[in-house]
């Protein structure tokens, strides 16, 4: 059977392997066969050392097949380096050491597969002009956390090396405030609560996270039921504001999600369909996005010591879909 590549080998150890009846083929002919990768690319990387067999590195391609197993190596692919880019930025506040700013849905927070440009590191490169902190490296520089593409909020990033490691040590302590706003399918109950779970890689999809029973890391989520919308014996829709004690990936969405209340319109976990009222309302909102809003961010300033605190409503699509709940 072949083995399919994509993208997301880069930098991964990947097993081929070869049957008798291959012994005595060229070895790059022989890969070939149980690959999809073409002889040219084989060549390549084997002549660059990254095929080895039982513990010894392998260069010549020429070289006469033995049956058993193959380790290649694909390396990770090097991106770009970010270039500036003059993106509109609503900024919260800024000083020499910091900057928080309001990130619009649908803006990601750094370059990745699938996003090479238009994110908050390209806005953050032209605003700042070279002041970024370095820490987090070329594709990274001043993200100390992030957002979700599609999730709105303020978020703070980076001027100096020195706020970026207070930064870090403030988010790894989980000594921050920090809320969310999610418009969910259904009321979650009771109305107020703290979910507690282990969150890790879903072992059917390791693109999603998932809710674990051993393994992955402890998540703590704090919600509160803000408002109903709908029957108030059985709500088609709500209004929850959602606390982080821990900030894993995806958290909030996974809990909620776990809870039996996604997010309206979280494509990833947003099991079930609303009502049909909701999904009026949905499209009379154009929202075409997840229902969550980072809405407030506390902290202690890392370098002056100074208490900030900032609160943003959520943007004009989840407050028309509000809007178009409230009359339910």
């Amino acid at each position: 059977m072949s083995k399919t590549f994509d993208d997301d080998e880069g930098g991964r150890p990947v097993s081929l392997v070869l049957e008798p009846d291959a012994a005595g083929e060229r070895l790059d002919k022989a890969l070939a066969c149980v690959s999809d990768v073409s002889r040219s690319r084989l060549q390549a990387l084997i002549a660059a050392g990254a095929l080895s067999r039982d513990g010894f590195v392998l260069t010549d391609a020429s070289a006469k097949a033995q049956p058993g197993e193959y380790i290649l190596l694909f390396p990770a692919p090097e991106a770009a380096e970010p270039q500036p880019q003059d993106l509109p930025l609503t900024i919260l506040y800024e000083d020499a050491d910091l900057i928080v700013i309001d990130k619009a849905a649908g803006m990601a927070a750094h370059p990745a597969p699938g996003t090479p440009d238009g994110t908050l590191v390209h806005a953050l490169l032209h605003h700042c002009a070279g002041t970024l902190s370095g820490i987090g490296g070329v594709l990274r520089p001043g993200i100390v956390h992030r957002l979700d593409k599609e999730t709105s909020g303020v978020m703070v990033a980076a001027k100096s090396d020195r706020a970026h490691q207070g930064l870090a040590a403030l988010f790894a302590a989980h000594d921050l405030e920090r809320a969310y706003i999610a418009l969910t399918r259904g009321a979650p109950a009771p109305s107020s609560a703290t979910v507690t779970t282990r969150l890790g890689r879903s072992p059917h999809d390791r693109k999603k996270m998932a809710v674990l029973k051993a393994g992955g890391r402890e998540a703590i989520t704090h919600y509160r039921v803000q408002a109903v919308y709908g029957p108030a014996e059985r709500p088609a829709a709500a209004r929850v504001i959602c606390r982080l004690e821990t900030g894993r990936t995806h958290q909030i969405r996974v809990h909620l999600a776990h809870k039996g209340v996604p997010c309206l319109r979280d494509p990833v976990y947003g099991h079930g369909a609303p009502t049909a009222a909701v999904r009026e309302a949905i499209v009379a909102s154009g929202l075409g996005r997840q229902a969550l809003h980072a809405a407030i961010l506390g902290f202690v300033h890392p370098v002056t010591g100074e208490r900030l605190r900032f609160e943003t409503s959520p943007p004009a699509d989840m407050q028309g879909l509000e809007a178009a709940l409230t009359k339910l």
